[in-house]
């Protein structure tokens, strides 16, 4: 007589998430744990499969069919569970903890807080994000970065008189890297617009609890210029997601998510709706309070002037 062994996916996504509580999993990662943990289970089901296009006949094959089955059980188990939570990104991890979103964001903001990766768990603060985003955004943008220190602004309108006013990176692009030397030299002549100014506010995290407010804080600091964007390396919770698309789709400000272990994979998640010019206004303001702004804005002045970016002269180049 053979034992009835039963395989219940969210049962044991959940006892997989309990075993590893705030550690943020990949569904291959749970799937591997599910497929060492319950042997005779997944066996059991390898066996009883009746699919014929893509058979589980392999242990290959149940993996990935593991692995489909807990994406498409997330919503279920997020609604049976509510302390398990999802990272949205590619690719989406799943944890089970007891810390509300505020708390996270609270010990995300933390100085050196650690921060749970698949590798290890590694401290990283908000300061270690903008090289690497300025990696992504040369490499595979090419726009060339500042950072914008607030520590070194006037202050001169006293206590919050320049709150939310800079952003964390600010960008230029240079839309006649391509073109040929007699095009740029007849756009110049023409006094025609060869670059687009882009401007960043950077978070750790982004949840239900902050995300407004974080996004607010963008669009103050940040519609000054032709594209801005939120970035984040964290963003949980597909609500989330669902609620800066929204505040996208009003304000414009689009939304990144920055990949910290390797920056050319980071996604734009909303693409920021460009505006036509640059407010030149707010420019001035920035240009008087922050010298970081005032060198970047001469930066833009020489480009102009010389169809020479200075590469060596921003944050991160390529070097050939």
């Amino acid at each position: 007589m053979r034992l009835e062994v039963g395989f219940s996916i969210g049962k044991f996504v959940y006892e997989c998430l309990k075993h590893h509580p705030d550690q943020k999993l990949t569904a291959r990662e749970i799937a591997q744990w599910i497929m060492k943990a319950h042997p005779l289970e997944c066996e059991e089901k390898k066996l009883r499969s009746k699919a014929r296009v893509t058979p589980i006949d392999t242990d290959d094959a149940l993996l990935q069919q593991i692995v489909a089955e807990i994406g498409s059980q997330r919503p279920r188990l997020q609604a049976v569970h509510p302390d398990v939570k999802t990272t949205e990104g590619r690719p989406r991890r799943y944890y089970s903890t007891k810390k509300s979103d505020a708390e996270e964001v609270a010990i995300a903001e933390e100085t050196g807080s650690e921060v749970e990766t698949n590798a290890s768990t590694l401290p990283f603060t908000e300061n270690d994000l903008y090289p690497l985003l300025s990696q992504y955004l040369a490499t595979e943008h090419g726009v060339y970065t500042k950072r914008i220190d607030e520590r070194r602004s006037s202050n001169r309108k006293g206590q919050n008189g320049n709150r939310w006013l800079y952003p964390d990176l600010v960008g230029m692009e240079d839309l006649s890297r391509k073109w040929h030397a007699e095009v740029k030299d007849c756009a110049i002549e023409y006094f025609d617009k060869k670059t687009k100014l882009w401007s960043f506010e950077v978070k750790k995290l982004l949840n239900s609890s902050n995300v407004r407010e974080c996004y607010f804080q963008a669009v103050s600091n940040s519609s000054w210029a032709n594209l801005g964007y939120l970035v984040a390396a964290e963003i949980e919770g597909a609500d989330t997601v669902r609620e800066l698309r929204m505040l996208s789709s009003l304000h414009g400000i689009g939304v990144m998510k920055l990949d910290r272990e390797n920056p050319s994979e980071s996604q734009i998640f909303v693409p920021a709706k460009e505006r036509p010019g640059v407010d030149w206004n707010t420019a001035n303001r920035l240009v008087e309070e922050n010298p970081d702004y005032l060198e970047f804005v001469r930066l833009v002045r020489q480009f102009y002037q010389t169809g020479d970016p200075r590469k060596r002269d921003w944050d991160y180049y390529e070097k050939r």
